[in-house]
């Protein structure tokens, strides 16, 4: 293609020559006869000529290469030789567009646009970019822009974020080339991905929506996630966005009669949009969900982000008292309108003395507490005033009064209606609970930022729980804000004590206030209105966590009188609590929101809840506040899922249901929490799968052994753990496994049979399911005879008897056992020593003696540690083990004699693991005796003979050999 490329670039220059030596020829032609030259016209004829023909000859080579090789290589097999192809005819085309810019050659471009290939279909997008960039080249692409505009228009949805953003940016090019080219339906699909998560696709629509000014919709401006808005269009319309004065005119100017106003949307809308173009210039970061984090700014941009931040302070300081008594009556824009002031630079109301303006926005933010009872305005207030009474700044002295001003007379309000609802009881009415609740409202809103432990708020709060749970009739929104007030003053106690030097009498009234206000919340649990028991049950949650083990960490060992354990009591009220309200029927809870015009978002909001409920329950779990078996009634919910699937649907159960997936995603997450130490779980996660067999093959189907067991679905979920098995471990369980199974189910192939066929294969790969070995069974086949050639390869290498092992004992247990709670695995491992063979011919150990690798050696080991059943364990292939040394000293001498001669070589004791999990290891290990020796022996005993020149005396599969094999006749 580079040739190609070459080729265009001779041709190019050729055309220019030819187009000169023309126009001079025309030049020369025309001039009066007694000016001619005809030596001249001559010499441009012959030269014309000549070019021409080199002209028709690089033609025809060009040809021959576009038709000989482009044109089966752009649809090569390798995607690389493919984008190579488009990128050389893209070069073509934009440097030889004469000759190459037409529909003969852009289809070529056109039909890769369809690429399975990221890169390719970027290569495509690129090499159309530089054509369209041309304004002159738009009528030669004309047609090709009628034939692919909707193949282009649907790429800025690509998989490949790269491949989306270059599809947008050609759509732009293609929008400003001409306006006609793509229609209202094609500019919606572009306009909405300035919402897009990816930063680069939302800021290449943001360039195609300020581009596309004439078609600009006021739907963006009413969007909720304004946010998102400002950032994708803040590259390219930066100047426009930061006219904050033009914004504040545009607010605050009065309606004239004759002049069109901003409606009461397009208000919301347009403060909205103010607010976030404020933060976007104040943080110079995107919003949340966008870009990887905070990233360094340069010189530039932080001179920049100073320089806006003054600019919108001296300005906005002055307009937003304004703004706020315009829009006080507004909850909505007053608390959009609150956010300003947690970008400005405070310190201008100092530096440039504009305390003035200072007064005047805290008098309007007194009004606005004043008057909303709303917790979003209500909490906007609060962090507005925690911002203006840093420490840092001035003007704090000045705000502190003014708050404290306002929290006096919520106080003041607060306190006499509840005694007004205390004293009338039952007969309280409307007025009396809207003031208690509107105040304690407030309160509870600052008192989340501001420290308010002076005015004693615990006090009244508790009053209003303790009437509320004698007398049961007290309003859940007052119990609820009463519960979250109750809670953030314990908390600013803790604060306090823990900041200072605390004394006995400060632990022991915090936690005589921290133990009366948790048996609230634990008798809230049996409330009737369910806000007020999740509350409390989110509450208790904190508080255990909080005033747990952990609190006297770090040094705090003064403050143990404040750690809490809760009782199995409240642990089971806790636990019930979860099961009650979090795992609950779906069909229940959708009937219950039925007739709901926002049902979807309702829904969502609702299983939020749940997720918070259940997070905060598990985290008890976790941190070894709850006991550990509460975890276990956790689990049992979602093994109930997988039992209501496999009752609706049986063995046919749809692999790919959302409802499968969930709980393949959950078996794969808490495979993770076994963590990388295998050995310290070998046990847990053998016992898991022993288990999860016998449940897989527990119900047999009722309509005959032909047919799937009903349970045999949960052994897809069950692979999820095959890779916590160890790798001697999973032959164990596969042998396990072929108990359960039958001919039949070995040879079945269809879909139903499939979590089979995958836990098999999980088991298997990795495992010892190929090796040469007398326990392997009937698992793969031997060949007929081996004739070997000798190998220049160095002999093994000795193995440390620590770094081999065997399979695990579990295999052998009681049916009902149980998962132990503390892990005590042992390390027991096993060989087989290959022991010199003169030494070996005359000294078989007998049964009284111990040799390396048996029970004795392994007990008194200090460094390896046994199991009470590894040790019943050992006592049995002991006994496998004697048998086996009685049949191999009874061997004929012939087999004897040459396996002497084979050994004779070896100097040192060869150690082999039993366990080896390839054939290739073990044909590695033979073929230094490959020409000395040439064992020929019938198929059938083969393998059998092979593997009994190494008998394997440690292996557990051995347990499960005849005993009558050991005296087979061999030959």
């Amino acid at each position: 293609m580079k040739l190609m490329t070459a080729l265009v670039n001779v041709a190019l220059n050729l055309s220019i020559n030819q187009d000169n030596t023309q126009r001079q020829y025309e030049a020369e032609r025309n001039k009066v006869a007694g000016k001619r030259a005809n030596e001249k016209l001559e010499l441009l004829l012959e030269k014309r000529k000549e070019l021409q023909e080199n002209q028709d000859e690089i033609e025809n080579m060009m040809n021959s290469i576009f038709k000989g090789i482009f044109v089966h290589r752009y649809r090569d097999a390798i995607a690389e030789i493919r984008a190579i192809c488009i990128e050389e005819i893209g070069v073509w085309m934009k440097l030889y567009s004469d000759a190459f810019l037409n529909d003969s050659y852009l289809k070529y471009v056109g039909w890769t646009l369809h690429d399975r290939q990221g890169e390719v279909r970027l290569k495509c997008l690129k090499a159309l970019q530089t054509l369209y960039t041309n304004r002159e080249l738009f009528p030669k692409l004309e047609l090709f822009t009628n034939r692919f505009k909707d193949r282009i228009v649907s790429m800025t949805l690509d998989k490949e974020y790269d491949v989306a953003v270059e599809a947008i940016r050609l759509v732009t090019l293609i929008l400003h080339g001409s306006e006609d080219a793509l229609s209202n339906d094609d500019c919606e699909n572009v306009y909405h991905l300035v919402y897009s998560a990816h930063r680069p696709v939302a800021v290449a629509a943001g360039e195609f929506l300020h581009r596309n000014e004439v078609r600009k919709i006021n739907i963006f401006l009413l969007h909720e996630h304004a946010a998102y808005l400002v950032d994708s269009l803040w590259d390219s319309s930066q100047e426009l966005l930061k006219d904050w004065d033009c914004m504040v005119e545009l607010l605050l100017e009065d309606p004239v009669q004759g002049e069109e106003v901003l409606g009461d949307r397009h208000e919301s809308a347009l403060i909205e949009l103010m607010v976030c173009t404020i933060r976007q210039a104040a943080e110079a970061h995107p919003p949340v969900g966008r870009g990887t984090g905070k990233r360094v700014l340069t010189a530039k941009e932080k001179k920049t982000q100073i320089d806006d931040k003054n600019r919108l302070t001296e300005h906005l300081i002055v307009a937003l008292p304004m703004l706020l008594s315009k829009y006080q009556a507004d909850s909505e824009k007053v608390a959009n309108l609150l956010q300003v002031p947690l970008y400005f630079d405070l310190e201008v109301y100092s530096s440039g003395r504009m305390e003035k303006h200072l007064d005047a926005l805290l008098k309007q933010i007194r009004v606005v507490v004043e008057k909303h009872a709303e917790m979003e305005v209500l909490e906007a207030c609060s962090k507005t005033y925690s911002i203006l009474c840093s420490e840092e700044y001035t003007i704090m002295n000045r705000v502190d009064i003014a708050r404290s001003q306002l929290i006096d007379e919520l106080m003041d309000r607060f306190a006499h209606s509840v005694e007004d609802l205390l004293q009338e009881g039952d007969e309280a009415d409307d007025d009396d609970i809207y003031n208690v609740l509107s105040t304690l409202k407030k309160l509870t809103a600052f008192h989340n930022a501001h420290d308010l432990t002076k005015w004693d708020l615990f006090k009244n709060c508790y009053r209003l729980l303790k009437m509320g749970i004698e007398q049961g009739s007290m309003p859940e929104q007052i119990a609820v804000q009463a519960l979250q007030c109750s809670h953030y003053s314990i908390l600013w106690q803790l604060v306090k004590i823990t900041e200072g030097c605390p004394s006995k009498d400060d632990l022991v009234a915090l936690r005589r206030v921290v133990k009366s206000f948790l048996a609230v919340c634990q008798q809230c649990l049996s409330n009737v209105n369910t806000p007020v028991k999740e509350q409390a049950f989110m509450l208790l949650c904190d508080l255990l966590m909080i005033f747990s083990h952990q609190l006297v960490t770090g040094g705090r060992e003064a403050l143990q009188p404040l750690v809490f354990n809760p009782d199995s009591t409240l642990q089971n009220e806790l636990l019930n609590f979860v099961l009650d309200h979090v795992f609950i029927d779906q069909d229940d809870e959708n009937q219950s929101m039925e007739g709901d015009e926002e049902d979807e978002a309702n829904k969502i909001e609702a299983l939020h809840k749940r997720r918070n409920l259940l997070a905060a329950f598990c985290k008890l779990i976790i941190y070894d506040i709850v006991d550990m078996p509460a975890a276990a009634d956790i689990f049992k919910q979602y093994m109930k899922l997988f039992n209501e699937l496999i009752q609706d649907q049986g063995p046919n159960l749809d692999r790919t249901s959302s409802h499968v997936s969930g709980i393949k995603e959950l078996a794969r997450r808490f495979a993770l929490t076994f963590g990388l130490d295998q050995i310290k779980t070998r046990e847990a996660v053998a016992t898991l799968h022993k288990d999860g067999i016998e449940f897989a093959f527990k119900v047999p189907n009722p309509k005959g052994p032909e047919y799937p067991p009903l349970n045999l679905a949960f052994l897809e979920v069950l692979c999820e753990f095959s890779s916590k098995l160890l790798r001697q471990d999973k032959k164990t369980v596969h042998s396990y496994l072929e108990k359960f199974m039958t001919e039949y189910m070995m040879e079945r192939r269809e879909d139903v049979w499939l979590p089979l066929i995958a836990y098999r294969n999980s088991l298997l790969t990795g495992g010892d399911d190929d090796r040469l070995s007398v326990t392997t069974g009937a698992s793969s086949t031997s060949k007929a005879s081996t004739v070997r050639s000798k190998r220049g390869r160095p002999p093994q290498h000795k193995r440390r008897p620590e770094e081999e092992s065997v399979d695990g004992s579990w295999i052998m247990r009681n049916d009902t056992l149980q998962t132990p709670g503390a892990l005590h695995t042992p390390q027991l491992t096993s060989t087989v020593l290959r022991e010199n063979p003169r030494q070996a011919a005359d000294h078989i150990p007998d049964q009284d003696s111990s040799e390396p690798g048996s029970e004795p050696d392994y007990m008194h080991n200090p460094q390896i540690q046994m199991s009470w059943l590894d040790q019943q364990k050992m006592e049995e292939v002991n006994r496998k083990e004697r048998g086996g040394m009685n049949y191999m000293k009874s061997r004929s001498g012939g087999v004897r004699q040459q396996v002497r001669g084979l050994m004779e070589d070896d100097a040192e004791p060869i150690f082999e693991d039993v366990m080896m999990s390839s054939r290739g290891q073990l044909e590695d290990m033979n073929e230094e005796f490959e020409d000395t020796m040439v064992i020929d022996l019938p198929a059938s005993r083969n393998r059998r003979e092979r593997a009994e020149l190494r008998p394997d005396f440690f292996d557990s599969t051995a347990i499960m050999e005849d005993d009558a094999g050991f005296g087979m006749q061999m030959f």
